[in-house]
Formats: C-alpha cells, sequence, structure tokens
C-alpha cells in the first residue's frame, strides 16, 4: 500500500527526501560528529587543512579504530621519516568540532617540538656515544662498546624525559593556541576548546580523573581563557 501510494506520488518522495536530508543537514549542524563508513577520511582531509603546512609535511593521520585512547602517537625517534598520529574516529566523533581542532593542533605542535639534533648537553652525548662505540667495535675494544652505548642510552633517556616534562607539555598548547587563532579563533576560545577537549577526552576514555600534568595543562588554558586568576607557578614549568 505504502509502495503504491509512493510510486503514485513522485513529488511526495522528492519531498520526504528533501526533508530528510535537511534534518541530518540540521543535526550535523548541532551535534559534534555523525559517523558513517566515509566520515574518518572526510575528517582526515578536514583536519588536513586545519593543520599547518609544516604538519602536514611531517607528521600522517591513521584511523587505528582498535586503540582505547581517543588520539595517541609514539614519541619520534631520529629515523621515523613520518610521525604518525593514531585517531580513533568512534570516539574522535564524540568530540565537537572546535575541540577536535584543537586537540588536533596540539598533538601536531607537541610533535613538532621534539627536536633531537638541536644543540645541547644530551644531543652532544648521544651522538659521542654513537660515534664512541662505533670505534670501539672497529677496534674490537668490548669493555669501550658498552661505556659508549651506556652513554648514548643514558642520553636518549634524558632527551626523551624532556620532551615528556611539563614544560614541552604547556609550550605545545600555547603552540597549539598561536595557530589556531590563524584559523579564526581568538586565544580566549582556542584556550577554551582546549581545555573542554583535555577534560572529554578522559570522560571518554573512560578515565577517573586527569592525570598530574593534564591538571597543570588546564590550569594554564584557564589562566589563559580568562578562567581562572591562577596560573601554573614557574617551579612547576
Amino acid at each position: 500500500m505504502f509502495g503504491l501510494v509512493m510510486a503514485r506520488s513522485p513529488r511526495l518522495l522528492r519531498g520526504w527526501k528533501s526533508d530528510h536530508l535537511l534534518v541530518i543537514n540540521n543535526l550535523r549542524e548541532h551535534l559534534p560528529y555523525l559517523p558513517s563508513p566515509m566520515e574518518s577520511d572526510f575528517e582526515i582531509r578536514r583536519l588536513l587543512e586545519v593543520m599547518p603546512a609544516s604538519g602536514r609535511m611531517m607528521t600522517k593521520l591513521i584511523s587505528k579504530p582498535e586503540q582505547p585512547a581517543v588520539i595517541d602517537s609514539p614519541f619520534p625517534m631520529p629515523w621515523m621519516r613520518e610521525r604518525p598520529i593514531w585517531i580513533n574516529f568512534d570516539l574522535w566523533g564524540r568530540l565537537s568540532k572546535p575541540q577536535r581542532d584543537l586537540l588536533i593542533l596540539r598533538t601536531v605542535s607537541w610533535l613538532m617540538n621534539v627536536k633531537w639534533f638541536r644543540p645541547s648537553l644530551y644531543q652532544g652525548l648521544v651522538l659521542a656515544g654513537v660515534v664512541g662505540t662505533v670505534v670501539e667495535l672497529v677496534q674490537a675494544d668490548a669493555v669501550g662498546v658498552i661505556v659508549a652505548g651506556g652513554l648514548s642510552a643514558i642520553a636518549s633517556t634524558q632527551i626523551w624525559r624532556s620532551n615528556r616534562s611539563t614544560e614541552r607539555e604547556l609550550e605545545a598548547d600555547e603552540a597549539a593556541l598561536k595557530v589556531a587563532q590563524r584559523r579564526g579563533y581568538s586565544e580566549t576560545e582556542a584556550a577554551r576548546h582546549l581545555l573542554t577537549a583535555i577534560e572529554a577526552v578522559a570522560t571518554i576514555e573512560n578515565r577517573p580523573s586527569l592525570n598530574f600534568t593534564e591538571l597543570l595543562r588546564c590550569q594554564n588554558l584557564k589562566a589563559i581563557a580568562g578562567l581562572s586568576s591562577v596560573g601554573v607557578p614557574d617551579r612547576l614549568r
């Protein structure tokens, strides 16, 4: 009966489709995200437009639906040509568009800030350790190889720790806010969106609370957003 009516009423069918699409488009404007099989490809293209040019060249967005984290990235090692960013789009879709923008900018900013070869004591020790290891291998000096290799490993660990420090985390947040301002956000808006994104990600991942570094980041963002007069003390940076 329904099929007969619809077959005889092409205008009614077209009107129903038009109304249906209108409802979907309205929902897309007000809801954070409506997932569909092709949405991850569309979202990746959109995120690439949001990212700075340097980020597009050095990073790669990869869909990883099996991971429990909303967004994740391995620590970039010197031999990695591209710095992958893994996204679980099923979880990613629960964030609003501004939250997604700030979260991807923040992740890219952190990855771009990890530099293994900028001049410093530990970078020098790594280089010295590598050269020393090669020399000792050529000279077949087992003790020398162990010492040089150990020196390189210790220095590499210190570099890893320094790039995971609170100072680097706060710098990545602030760098993301600067890029966001070139994407049409004000500094206070960007800070609020990143703040709510950090809190939303913890909820989506079913974590009971934020960790210490995340709490410091949130406090710093609240100060930038004008939500608090108390920032992060210098001794904690």
